[in-house]
């Protein structure tokens, strides 16, 4: 099983597709298959049949995944697309921190 660069909730950067140089948030990730979602990102048309009285049928809009290597993680310090290191503090944490201004993201896992 692969380990994807984002998690639900980061703001990413579309780096390839038809929605090229855009950004939303991931709402979902597939870890099975190294795929996102991404909200207002490769949205699908699907037309749904009415399956009982109560459930109207028609036209909806929804996001479709793309692949994980086609997005870039947004630093939320900079707020500009940067690559992401992994670096443990004194403490013993492990976090995640933006390589272009070295801010600290997220705790990745917790020390002794």
């Amino acid at each position: 099983m692969q380990r994807v660069h984002v998690k639900n909730g980061d703001r990413v950067y579309i780096l390839s597709g038809k929605d090229k140089a855009k950004e939303g948030k991931i709402l979902a990730v597939d870890v099975a298959n190294n795929r996102v979602k991404v909200e207002g990102i490769n949205m699908l048309t699907k037309h749904m049949k009415p399956r009982s009285q109560m459930q109207p049928g028609g036209i909806i809009h929804e996001e479709g995944y793309i692949d994980a290597s086609n997005v870039m993680k947004v630093c939320p310090a900079c707020k500009v697309p940067a690559k992401f290191g992994k670096k443990f503090l004194d403490n013993g944490d492990k976090v995640s921190f933006c390589k272009k201004c070295n801010e600290e993201d997220y705790v990745i896992s917790k020390g002794k």
